[in-house]
């Protein structure tokens, strides 16, 4: 996590949105990040990422003082903010950092809000004390259950979903295949569900074509027409199809991981 000296930034950002940085002049890789938090008195925000490919390594050993050659944003469509009732936030991984704001943005405006978190163990745990701050109700799921509760996200959004009053709204933000499992888990109750597709994104400006994905059927563009959309629409397998595309030369880097939510959806095809 670094926080960001821009002024601007901080003061127009909105929920959802994301910034794109490059740490090296000329040949530098550009990569989108989402917004976690901003202090506009500070003037700053803050980024949090996962130290995986060269930019995030970059990034983590920045200190205090250096500058980042490029910085733009806010990009991307805010959330669409407004008092429903009871909104469930699931943030897995990662995906807990941009779930924050929006999280935030939901209490703000007098919504009942309840909270997921979950993570393959607890040293992956992000924002808890956070996201506890903000929840009437925050619920901590590991996979191995080093921490909180064992279990995948989506046995307590089942139960979140089977409770009386129903959710009003279920935001899902993490990786593609506990974003799909979420809205499948929703569908049944017909209980509106957004997913941010962040995770797809390259350039984050249109001109790629890179983040294009599936959505009801048509193609959309997930840094300008998202990064969010209707779970129920996306066509994740498509999704996930491309996203595995360059996955022998990333395990070449990094150790394989296969998670439970990956084992549920081998077993289900």
């Amino acid at each position: 996590m670094i926080r960001v000296e821009a002024p601007l930034i901080a003061k127009e950002r909105r929920p959802g949105q994301f910034i794109i940085l490059q740490v090296e002049h000329d040949y530098g890789e550009r990569i989108p990040l989402t917004v976690a938090d901003a202090d506009i008195e500070e003037g700053s925000i803050t980024l949090i990422f996962q130290t995986v490919g060269r930019t995030t390594h970059q990034l983590a050993e920045l200190e205090v003082g250096d500058a980042i050659t490029d910085l733009v944003g806010p990009l991307g469509q805010p959330t669409h903010i407004e008092k429903v009732g009871r909104v469930i936030c699931v943030g897995g991984g990662i995906g807990v950092a941009p779930l924050h704001p929006i999280a935030q943005a939901m209490k703000a405006v007098g919504n009942e809000v309840h909270i997921i978190i979950g993570a393959r163990n607890k040293d992956l745990i992000i924002l808890e004390e956070e996201m506890g701050r903000i929840a009437d109700e925050l619920i901590v799921c590991t996979d191995d259950g080093s921490y909180g509760r064992k279990a995948l996200v989506t046995a307590p959004l089942k139960e979140l979903c089977e409770a009386e009053p129903r959710p009003a709204l279920v935001v899902a933000i993490g990786p593609p295949i506990m974003m799909k499992f979420c809205a499948e888990t929703t569908r049944p109750y017909a209980i509106p569900t957004v997913v941010s597709l962040n995770t797809i994104m390259i350039d984050g400006t249109g001109m790629c074509g890179g983040c294009r994905v599936t959505v009801g059927g048509e193609t959309k563009f997930v840094c300008v027409d998202g990064p969010e959309f209707d779970g129920h629409l996306v066509d994740f397998d498509n999704m996930m199809k491309r996203l595995n595309a360059y996955k022998g030369e990333e395990d070449h880097h990094h150790e394989e991981y296969h998670c439970k939510l990956e084992q549920a959806l081998g077993e289900k095809s």
